[in-house]
């Protein structure tokens, strides 16, 4: 993807609205800079009419070192011999016209060409994005808040590239918490399993003006059932090759769309609210996923409205599930109102206890340690983690005539769905 360069927004609104969805744009060489050292897929950098002739210069040189397989595209109010001159002499590129808006787009078509020759000279293998996957077996947990605010934080601000698919196919409301109306979504994939590409998928994103690129589900529910296995797991492998992050916010059942996405995922976020049915839920899916061998050992726990006024605590809800709480989110009038007005808390109010504690959980996936802040203020003197609910009887001693097959070791099986 192509990264444009330029601080004034009015002279980058025509440029972006002929440079390719999804598109980064950043105000300065120092974001400019921080986000290629983090990719090393960005065709072409557009240098925008605002900056000044010696600072476009400047970064110009600058890119043939930081990134050479990447065309500087240096866009002018007027170009004179000077400006040309001074251009070639650092590296650029072309140099285009403000008012010649087909021209940029020439351009960035030459720029892609010349890029993928170049790469596919490159012996060193792509790395491919992570897959995180939100899940929860009973609805209305706020998993599609959770999705959005997460996809969000592991931005870091635009460092890294996210996406997020909305694969509750039925009844998904990613495209109405960010206040987006896309014109395509995932259904509009339905029947290209085996001509899919990046370029075709892109065409079916919409992007959000935080950076953050979503996939839409269906506008119709019957489309679910003509979403193969196949088609989400073509569309995942073609996702991680061009995103950092993409995050799933999946339905609140085990059918094969979220089976097979689960079968891609590689960190799982379990979500779950303090009453006793979600918790019941979430106990039978975990064994589920024991079953599967889903994301072992890359298991989160989020607990979404953790008040513990309701009569049950973190602590409980371990012993409960027998597995740790990795962040809490407590109840909050802010997020309501948040997604409400179409702009997620993350946005709107970054250091808000909520963006907060998911920033910390933005940071566990990313390999950051920091330690999550708790939703409710820790008392002192800890209560031990309760024992689970379920009475455990004692063993009883063996006898020759019998055998516990438990003693062979747990047997685990992976189902193939594919």
């Amino acid at each position: 993807m192509p990264i444009l360069l330029d601080a004034d927004p009015a002279k980058a609104a025509p440029l972006v609205a002929v440079l390719p969805a999804g598109t980064q744009v950043v105000d300065s060489a120092d974001r400019l800079f921080t986000w290629l050292t983090h990719r090393s897929d960005e065709y072409a950098v557009v240098l925008g009419p605002s900056l000044s002739v010696p600072e476009a210069m400047t970064i110009a040189d600058r890119m043939r070192t930081v990134l050479p397989t990447a065309s500087v595209i240096l866009v002018r109010d007027s170009v004179d011999t000077d400006v040309l001159t001074r251009a070639m002499h650092a590296g650029v590129r072309e140099v285009v016209s403000a008012g010649d808006l087909p021209q940029v787009t020439a351009s960035l078509q030459r720029a892609h060409a010349l890029w993928a020759a170049l790469r596919g000279t490159a012996s060193a293998p792509a790395k491919l994005g992570r897959v995180i996957t939100i899940f929860s077996p009973k609805g209305g947990v706020g998993k599609t808040t959770m999705s959005v605010n997460l996809g969000i934080a592991l931005m870091r601000g635009g460092e890294n590239r996210v996406c997020v698919v909305d694969l509750d196919l039925a009844f998904g409301d990613i495209a109405i918490t960010l206040q987006l109306f896309p014109t395509h979504s995932i259904e509009h994939a339905i029947g290209g399993e085996s001509s899919m590409d990046y370029a075709f998928v892109e065409e079916l994103m919409t992007p959000h003006e935080s950076g953050l690129m979503v996939l839409a589900a269906p506008s119709q529910p019957d489309a679910r059932e003509r979403v193969s296995g196949a088609l989400v797991t073509r569309l995942l492998h073609t996702l991680q090759s061009h995103f950092d992050y993409v995050v799933l916010d999946t339905a609140p059942a085990f059918d094969e769309q979220t089976l097979t996405a689960l079968d891609e995922t590689d960190d799982c976020i379990i979500v779950a609210t303090l009453d006793v049915p979600t918790l019941k839920n979430v106990k039978v899916a975990l064994e589920t996923l024991d079953v599967l061998g889903v994301a072992e050992g890359h298991r989160h726990l989020l607990l979404n409205r953790a008040d513990e006024q309701v009569g049950i605590g973190a602590d409980k809800v371990e012993g409960i599930l027998g597995m740790g709480v990795t962040v809490q989110v407590a109840t909050s009038l802010d997020i309501a109102k948040a997604t409400n007005a179409g702009r997620p808390l993350m946005l709107s109010s970054p250091s808000h206890p909520s963006s907060k504690a998911l920033k910390s959980l933005a940071d566990k996936l990313m390999g950051y340690e920091t330690a999550p802040p708790a939703a409710v203020p820790p008392q002192k003197g800890r209560t031990p983690r309760l024992p689970r609910p379920e009475p455990i009887p004692a063993p009883q001693p063996a006898t020759p005539a019998t055998t516990d097959k438990r003693d062979e070791g747990p047997k685990r099986f992976r189902i193939s769905r594919r």
